[in-house]
């Protein structure tokens, strides 16, 4: 008996290998999306409905919005179901295909919108910048895991960390979209600061970039506010940060509003549909700006909830690149969780008038219909990631 006891034992710690698939991060990023369709309607209903650019149809936004998460959600579905290195051999027509792409604004193709050209006219609307931050993405990880130990060398290092910079200059100049600039530099530094054993390096570059921005700001506070008019448009908006309320009705109208918005919201909101900010007074709400609403609408409450799931969404991402089978994989994961952390950083920062104002999207939520596609896309390869993944049960 004891022997049979001891074969049928060991028979129990027998193991098998199943596949893993992360469905509490694929539920979050639904969740994220329909929630987003419904506050793009509740910010945007009323500008829809009284403009004729519009055609006065209150769901135009939630509509093309609904259109662009389907496409997205297609993406994301082939996308997890394709083996993750068969987009390796697509790394560099990614880097050189989102150059080009980005240089075409230029050219009739490109599209202006809000004084910004920043769009490509492709049968429908793209904005390469978006596609140029899928595309470092998989190109830095490409590159990384093919330079092996090499990336521990400082020509190494200096190497990969200039990778996105003609990208990054195209972005700000061509398309004058600093944010997105700032995002794919800071998606790759992240990349790199994962990959590269040494952070010593990265401390000091982090030190500099902080004194090169004080440096910045002091020496916009210690000019004459009267050349205002001489300078930038990102140096006054600079100053309109620091005293909002000496711009109120210019650089820092949007930004006041937006305080406006997260103070009279409380600490539950005003309920859905119930704001008074998206009344004309809150420019562009369904944009950059719907974090704000979200305040307003649901109140202190509601925002963290949203803050919540974006970490959940995150930690999520680094359980998948912790447990991924190789560093190609774990380096995908990292640079979809560097841009979505950067956005979601970057925006309530702007909201809430910690940095001064620039366009960032809030991932999901805000509109736009090339950033939800691409971003779904992105978490096509998280999942794709996460699927090759072999977990062990006991049997």
């Amino acid at each position: 008996m004891g022997r049979n006891t001891g074969k049928i034992r060991s028979f129990n710690l027998k193991r098998k290998n199943e596949y893993f698939f992360d469905y509490s991060l694929l539920l979050v990023v639904l969740f994220l999306l329909g929630f987003g369709l419904v506050m793009i309607y509740s910010a945007s209903f009323y500008d829809a409905s009284t403009s004729k650019s519009f055609n006065n149809d209150a769901a135009y936004f939630l509509k093309k919005q609904a259109f662009a998460s389907m496409l997205g959600i297609i993406a994301m579905i082939v996308v997890t179901f394709i083996p993750y290195h068969f987009w390796e051999k697509f790394a560099v027509l990614g880097y050189l295909g989102s150059a080009v792409l980005i240089a075409l604004v230029l050219t009739p193709l490109g599209i202006e919108a809000n004084g910004a050209r920043r769009w490509l006219n492709l049968g429908i609307s793209v904005q390469p910048a978006e596609i140029a931050k899928l595309a470092m993405i998989l190109f830095l990880a490409s590159m990384i895991c093919k330079m092996g130990k090499a990336i521990r060398t400082p020509k190494g290092f200096w190497l990969v960390a200039g990778v996105p910079l003609p990208i990054c200059i195209m972005v700000w100049k061509i398309t004058d979209n600093l944010s997105s600039a700032i995002i794919i530099f800071g998606i790759a530094f992240l990349m790199l600061f994962v990959a590269s054993p040494e952070y010593k390096k990265f401390f000091v570059i982090g030190g500099g970039v902080i004194a090169f921005a004080a440096a910045v700001v002091i020496g916009l506070t210690m000019m004459d506010t009267s050349k205002l008019q001489e300078m930038g448009f990102r140096s006054a908006r600079i100053l309109a940060w620091l005293s909002p309320e000496d711009y109120a009705a210019g650089k820092a109208f949007q930004t006041l509003q937006s305080l406006y918005a997260i103070g009279s919201g409380g600490l539950f909101g005003k309920g859905i549909g119930q704001s008074m900010q998206k009344l004309g007074y809150l420019p562009e709400v369904q944009n950059d700006m719907i974090f704000a609403l979200i305040c307003e609408e649901l109140g202190i409450f509601g925002g963290i909830c949203v803050i919540m799931l974006f970490v959940l969404l995150i930690w999520r991402c680094m359980i998948i690149a912790s447990n991924a089978t190789d560093l190609f994989g774990a380096l995908l994961v990292v640079g979809v969780l560097g841009h979505i952390a950067i956005q979601v950083i970057l925006n309530i920062a702007v909201v809430t008038n910690t940095i001064p104002n620039t366009g960032i999207s809030l991932p999901f939520i805000s509109y736009g219909g090339s950033s939800v596609v691409f971003l779904l896309a992105e978490i096509g390869l998280v999942l794709s990631v996460g699927r090759g993944i072999r977990i062990k049960e006991r049997v």
